[in-house]
C-alpha cells in the first residue's frame, strides 16, 4: 500500500490503538494495521475496526485498567 500523505510504502504491523466506543475510551493491543515506513501514518481496515467494535460490545476480558486525566486548554 502507498501512503496518501507522503507516498511512502506501508508495512503490516501490530500496534496499540486508542478506540472510543459509546463514550468510553479503550486501549486495544495487538491490532493489525498498515504503517507507513516514512512518516508513520497508520491505516486500519474497516473490517478490523468493525471487529474491535464487536469485541468491545460483547463481554470481553480486561487485561488492565488505567486512570486517565482529561484537561482543557
Amino acid at each position: 500500500m502507498i501512503c496518501e500523505f507522503c507516498g511512502g510504502k506501508t508495512i503490516k504491523r501490530r500496534v496499540k490503538r486508542q478506540h472510543w466506543l459509546r463514550g468510553r475510551l479503550y486501549i486495544v493491543e495487538n491490532v493489525e494495521t498498515e504503517v507507513c515506513k516514512e512518516c508513520g501514518e497508520r491505516y486500519f481496515h474497516a473490517t478490523t475496526l468493525d471487529a474491535i467494535d464487536k469485541y468491545l460490545s460483547a463481554k470481553h476480558a480486561v487485561k488492565s485498567q488505567v486512570n486517565v486525566e482529561v484537561v482543557s486548554l
